[in-house]
């Protein structure tokens, strides 16, 4: 069964916590191939994804938002697009556009990077929004200061928290055809943080007194981590091999799992999205309107009477579900 372990350092600023998704990641992938004319994602595609789904589910646990967290990397390589989406209980989906050749051996820079133009955005989307509220959303480069190529989505993801938060962040991932995984240690927020005013004025006093070693121990621990350890290994395993000499304190495992949030109701507000012509067109061309969903597979059939339907009655719609163009 899949699960997420968070835990604290007894007497330490620091934080953590470790996922391991087995039956929900074997799940995502079998309705690929299953549901796909393509069939599976290429295997660096799939390590990607896994990847993005272990560190959804490490972030939105940890934040403890109310909403969607929705992971994504637009890209300028074979990748155009991959999205990993983790809602509050930890249900999650994830998906990619690939146009052109995989190479078996390609790593992160040549699958969304090859031209440095790609990014990666984390959007926060409130289950309950109020009137004008809309997402929040930040964007990071898939490259360093000086332009260099970034190799690996868990170093992408730690700039991020660095950027947003001003919180040091180590992220350890990976990902098989039978299990992605995630690690994170994380430094605690500071009396004083909340903004980078008060983030420098807390750093400072932290060399002064020393307060991050403790986070500057555990993460070199962290980072020590093999990926075939993060892949095999258990939660115990890990967690005592790593910090057997540290009091870690544990909290109640949590069960992310497979979900996916289409339905009939966001496809026929899409179609209306599209306009009774273009619906018309695509009817007179083809017979029906069929739409399948980028994240699960599933196909929705509409015929000229559910189009003639959907285009009478204008009540109020469900959003449309995010989908890969």
């Amino acid at each position: 069964m899949s699960q997420l372990h968070k835990f604290i350092f007894e007497g330490m600023p620091v934080r953590g916590a470790i996922v391991r998704l087995t039956d929900a990641w074997t799940e995502i992938l079998a309705r690929r191939r299953a549901n796909n004319a393509s069939g599976a994602w290429p295997p660096p595609v799939a390590e990607l994804l896994g990847e993005m789904a272990a560190a959804g589910a490490l972030m939105q646990a940890n934040i403890k938002f109310n909403g969607a967290l929705i992971l994504q990397i637009f890209g300028d390589g074979p990748v155009k697009v991959a999205v990993a989406e983790v809602q509050a209980d930890l249900a999650l989906r994830v998906t990619a556009k690939v146009v052109g050749d995989v190479a078996v051996n390609a790593r992160l820079p040549d699958l969304v990077n090859v031209g440095n133009k790609g990014r990666c955005a984390i959007t926060l989307d409130p289950q309950d929004k109020f009137p004008g509220q809309q997402p929040y959303q930040g964007v990071v480069p898939l490259h360093g200061d000086h332009r260099e190529k970034i190799d690996k989505l868990s170093e992408v993801l730690e700039h991020y928290m660095l950027q947003s938060e001003q919180l040091d962040t180590r992220l350890i991932l990976a990902a098989d055809d039978k299990v992605a995984a995630g690690l994170l240690i994380q430094r605690l927020p500071l009396e004083g943080e909340g903004n980078l005013a008060g983030s420098l004025v807390s750093r400072a006093n932290e060399d002064e007194i020393g307060v991050n070693e403790d986070y500057n121990r555990i993460s070199i621990l962290a980072a020590s981590l093999k990926r075939e350890e993060l892949l095999e290994l258990d939660v115990d395993t890990i967690l005592h091999r790593l910090f057997w000499e540290e009091k870690v304190l544990r909290f109640e495992p949590q069960t992310p799992r497979f979900a996916c949030t289409c339905s009939r109701e966001r496809v026929a507000g899409m179609i209306r999205g599209l306009g009774q012509e273009e619906a018309d067109s695509i009817l007179a061309e083809r017979g029906e309107i069929e739409v399948g969903c980028d994240f699960c597979g599933k196909q929705y059939h509409f015929d000229a009477v559910d189009a003639a339907q959907i285009f009478t009655s204008r009540g109020d719609q469900p959003p449309v579900a995010p989908t890969v163009q």
